[in-house]
């Protein structure tokens, strides 16, 4: 029964990629329904592990958002874009790489895409260029941020197999910035030059793109502070998993193990951004950022129950399918990350419904590690939000999805910055775990 069985999970995913946004999570549901009552499937384990921690993270972005930290990390960032503006294929990734790094949620690239699209025009430099690897950067940083779901979830899982979430984090921080500059450095010569492209000339002779020039920001009273508060909460998350790990040792037997650490530090941090900058908690519930983040929550619950109640059913089959594979040739775990993720749309879903499985087959922890940057290959399917608003803000037409789905501006850009961080994940895996 497996073959009809995975063609019910691959319907879900192509059901909830045609609805899109939560609609990927409802889709899962779908699916849920007809392998548990329809085939008598026990169903797998609901990943709230992974859906506590983006509620608790969410929620300290959200309220730092309606303070106007939001605001205030972007102005700073187009401070730096517009201080270099000929280095910006350079400069905007890196920007997009470390807001999503301290955030923990790739969402934070939205605010950003329009200084780069308008920077890069300013500069005659075709704006594709800056805007699909500034994309690629913000979701491939979600498996390099100390406080997102899927690294904090990978980590526990690590953990017994004697890697830190600290080790973890020294191989994906360094082996993805790296591969994310190189892939800048490629992307940068991606294309025709802007003053050539056809379709800026058209869109220029009639009037649909003009220079907007920089705008005027004024922070609000509390904007600097939330940001402040924000950080030493991850800071103090950092602190607190690096003395409660097994390496470490400074606090054995925690009263209060990682996952739900961090959930508490974010709400405390919430809350007093909430009091110290005055902040209407009502406002939070319509912020940006926080309808994103209970958006992936559900897309997370539907599309990973769902492959962990499918992958716990035939575990033995895939084991004898797969197990030899991955030995032999452990690099195609990244490979069916990579395709995974295209599917399940979410960083935490993939690490979450595959991982366990990869490492009950055998699958060494160095490269799991290494092969965990693949699980961001949410740039594959132009669909994805961030992907769409860079498509939507680049008035110039040159980020565009082409007439054949796949050949957009981001698969060359995405591909590339992966397979590098992979490459790296192995180099560096190999030199400290």
């Amino acid at each position: 029964m497996i073959v009809p069985e995975l063609l019910v999970v691959l319907l879900a995913i192509y059901l909830g990629a045609r609805l899109g946004g939560i609609g990927i999570g409802f889709a899962g549901g779908v699916g849920m329904l007809i392998l548990t009552l329809g085939f008598q499937i026990k169903p797998g384990v609901i990943p709230f592990d992974v859906i506590e921690i983006i509620m608790g993270v969410i929620a300290a972005i959200a309220a730092m958002q309606v303070a106007g930290g939001m605001d205030y990390l972007v102005s700073l960032a187009e401070r730096l874009l517009r201080k270099q503006p000929r280095y910006i294929t350079f400069l905007a990734p890196l920007v997009t790489y470390f807001m999503t790094l301290l955030a923990g949620t790739g969402h934070t690239a939205f605010s950003t895409l329009p200084v780069i699209a308008e920077v890069a025009k300013e500069q005659g430099v075709r704006p594709s260029r800056p805007l699909s690897i500034a994309v690629v950067a913000s979701q491939i940083a979600i498996t390099a941020s100390p406080i997102s779901a899927a690294v904090v979830f990978l980590a526990g899982i690590l953990e017994p197999k004697g890697i830190s979430y600290l080790a973890l984090l020294a191989v994906s921080i360094p082996s993805t910035m790296i591969a994310i500059f190189l892939a800048a450095l490629i992307t940068n010569f991606l294309g025709k030059e802007l003053k050539e492209d056809a379709i800026y000339q058209q869109r220029l002779a009639k009037g649909e793109t003009v220079l907007r020039g920089a705008g005027v920001f004024e922070a609000k009273p509390g904007a600097k502070l939330s940001v402040l508060l924000f950080l030493l909460g991850i800071v103090a998350v950092v602190l607190y998993a690096t003395a409660i790990s097994d390496t470490v040792g400074l606090i054995t037997h925690p009263v209060l193990p990682r996952n739900e650490a961090i959930v508490v530090f974010m709400l405390t941090v919430a809350a007093i951004i909430c009091f110290t900058c005055k902040v209407d908690t009502a406002k939070i519930l319509s912020a940006s950022t926080f309808k994103s983040g209970m958006s992936a929550c559900i897309c997370v619950m539907g599309v990973a129950w769902l492959g962990d109640t499918f992958v716990k059913a035939h575990i033995s089959e895939i084991q004898q399918v797969a197990g030899d594979l991955l030995t032999d040739y452990p690099w195609m775990l990244a490979v069916i990350l990579f395709f995974a993720s295209t599917l399940l749309y979410s960083q935490a879903a993939t690490t979450k419904a595959l991982m366990p499985a990869a490492l009950m087959l055998g699958v060494s922890p160095i490269t799991a590690v290494a092969s965990f940057a693949a699980v961001s290959a949410l740039f594959v399917l132009p669909t994805y939000p961030t992907l769409l608003a860079a498509v939507e803000m680049d008035d110039t037409g040159s980020t565009r999805i082409g007439k054949f789905v796949f050949n957009h501006s981001f698969i060359v850009p995405g591909t590339l910055a992966i397979a590098l961080s992979v490459l790296f994940g192995f180099i560096f895996g190999h030199l400290i775990l």
